[in-house]
């Protein structure tokens, strides 16, 4: 028997028919996995409405960072301009009690002459430290009454003044920075009462 034995036809034939068509099972797998364009337009609606979200977002915090800015900023505006507020409050009775007493200290005596000169140098400083500090008097006689700034202690009937007209000021009002310290204590003009027509008629007669 021959060492070179042939291979039988019929077993190459089987052989080579078991061999799978490869590149047509690739193709048709990539078409079965890939997006139809419905898919992909739903896929981009999805995309584009996050992006959307997010834009909303980062506009929202944006816009909030912004208040807070402005917030802190208004807040230590206010704090520095009216840090001196309390303090501030607490010296009007001091610069009162001066005024006050320069007023009662009459007489011709040197002592108080003296008392009247270095009182009113000591209002002087007062009023000084208060123009620089942006403290400003409230001292309306002959002024239309204010009530954000003035407080009606009485009303008086004057001839010859409008009504409403401050004509006098028991205690002087003071502002800071434009805010309210303390209101002026006014006197008020009234419109004077006339007499009735039976009482004149009266005094007339009489």
């Amino acid at each position: 028997m021959s060492n070179d034995q042939e291979v039988p036809e019929t077993q190459v034939e089987t052989g080579a028919n078991t061999e799978e068509p490869v590149g047509e099972a690739v193709n048709e797998e990539q078409l079965l996995s890939e997006p139809t364009i419905e898919e992909l337009k739903q896929q981009l609606a999805e995309a584009e409405q996050k992006a959307q979200e997010n834009w909303d977002k980062a506009v929202r915090a944006m816009a909030e960072m912004e208040n807070l800015k402005r917030r802190t900023q208004k807040d230590l505006e206010s704090a520095h301009r009216f840090a001196l507020e309390g303090f501030a409050k607490e010296l009007l009775p001091v610069l009162d009690s001066l005024i006050l007493g320069l007023q009662a200290a009459t007489g011709d005596s040197p002592e108080v002459e003296k008392f009247r000169v270095g009182t009113e140098l000591t209002i002087k400083q007062f009023e000084s430290v208060f123009a620089k500090f942006n403290i400003e008097t409230i001292d309306p006689v002959g002024q239309p009454f204010n009530p954000e700034h003035h407080q009606a202690m009485s009303v008086q009937a004057v001839e010859g003044v409008e009504p409403n007209t401050v004509v006098n000021v028991f205690q002087k009002g003071y502002l800071l920075n434009g805010r309210l310290l303390r209101p002026a204590m006014v006197v008020v003009a009234k419109t004077p009462e006339k007499p009735d027509a039976d009482t004149q008629s009266i005094d007339e007669q009489a």
